[in-house]
């Protein structure tokens, strides 16, 4: 499994959180992380509602900070998650 770190580092880029995402979800789909489409609306993975709330829970552990349990809805991509969310880590950390 691909280790994450305990230490967040500050100000997350949208790229980061991005390679983030796609590392995980290529690993919990059991393929290569080529294969993600950074475009695709989370929806279309196939990721039963376990998956996604340990997805969910390993990010915020990341992050060090809960999401809104409305992200997913309003940003369904893995390219739109990524720019909120940096966004969200920017405030977070300024805080």
């Amino acid at each position: 499994m691909p280790e994450t770190s305990a230490a967040t580092p500050k100000n997350l880029s949208p790229e980061d959180i991005r390679r983030w995402l796609v590392e995980k979800i290529a690993f919990k789909l059991e393929i290569p992380e080529e294969e993600v489409d950074v475009h695709q609306f989370f929806d279309d993975f196939a990721l039963d509602s376990t998956e996604a709330l340990v997805l969910s829970g390993e990010l915020e552990n990341w992050l060090g900070f809960e999401l809104e349990t409305t992200a997913l809805w309003y940003h369904p991509t893995i390219t739109e998650l990524s720019e909120y969310i940096a966004q969200k880590q920017a405030e977070h950390a300024a805080g």
